[in-house]
């Protein structure tokens, strides 16, 4: 394969941006509401109450995932959750400002390294589920420094609930979301349709 050949393939053809783009806007505005929910549950729980981000803590790795599965190009997930917190930000208003910008890069990574370990070819709940604990880890370990958690008696139940929530919510919901996006036929012109396609093999039609 020529270097220019290589390069056309890593290359995104414009749907695929068009596709990463509107996921990032989507889901900005899901992460924004799903923030409404955290506040909600954060007064439900009272005393508890600054435990309830790391129950919803999964939900805000979602598009990354998603991003992937469909597009199956390195660093869209990383891509696609940093749109989403620009929309947040810019147009929402996030009280969080730009470090969200930090935080979705570091969430977006998390979420892709497993299947940049599979070089994008690998997309089954192991996976997903990998994926969402990476996801989660990570953003852990930024969140800890910069709201001084480590030394809290109560870290590891916080770590506990982040990789739990991080899986559940990060990653299998993320498989069974684009479970449903590809059985409708929506993605056939995207590489998950791609792959389907040529795993199904050829189609052979019976003369009459």
């Amino acid at each position: 394969m020529s270097e220019t050949t290589g390069r056309r393939r890593a290359r995104l053809p414009l749907r695929d941006i068009v596709l990463m783009v509107m996921l990032g806007v989507v889901f900005g505005f899901l992460y924004w509401a799903l923030v409404q929910a955290w506040n909600g549950l954060a007064v439900a729980m009272g005393p508890a109450g600054d435990l309830a981000q790391h129950v919803l803590l999964g939900g805000w790795l979602l598009v990354a995932p998603i991003a992937v599965a469909i597009i199956r190009k390195p660093f869209v997930g990383i891509i696609a959750e940093v749109i989403a917190s620009v929309v947040e930000v810019v147009f929402l208003g996030s009280p969080v400002g730009p470090l969200l910008l930090v935080a979705a890069a570091i969430q977006g990574a998390g979420s892709e390294l497993p299947f940049a370990f599979t070089r994008y070819r690998r997309f089954g709940w192991g996976v997903y589920a990998l994926s969402g604990l990476l996801g989660a880890g990570l953003v852990f370990v930024w969140s800890a420094f910069r709201f001084g958690w480590f030394g809290q008696d109560i870290l590891a139940l916080r770590l506990g609930m982040q990789l739990v929530s991080g899986v559940v919510l990060g990653g299998l919901l993320a498989k069974v979301i684009v479970d449903r996006l590809y059985g409708t036929g929506v993605l056939d012109e995207f590489a998950i349709g791609r792959a389907g396609a040529a795993s199904r093999g050829p189609v052979v039609r019976r003369e009459r």
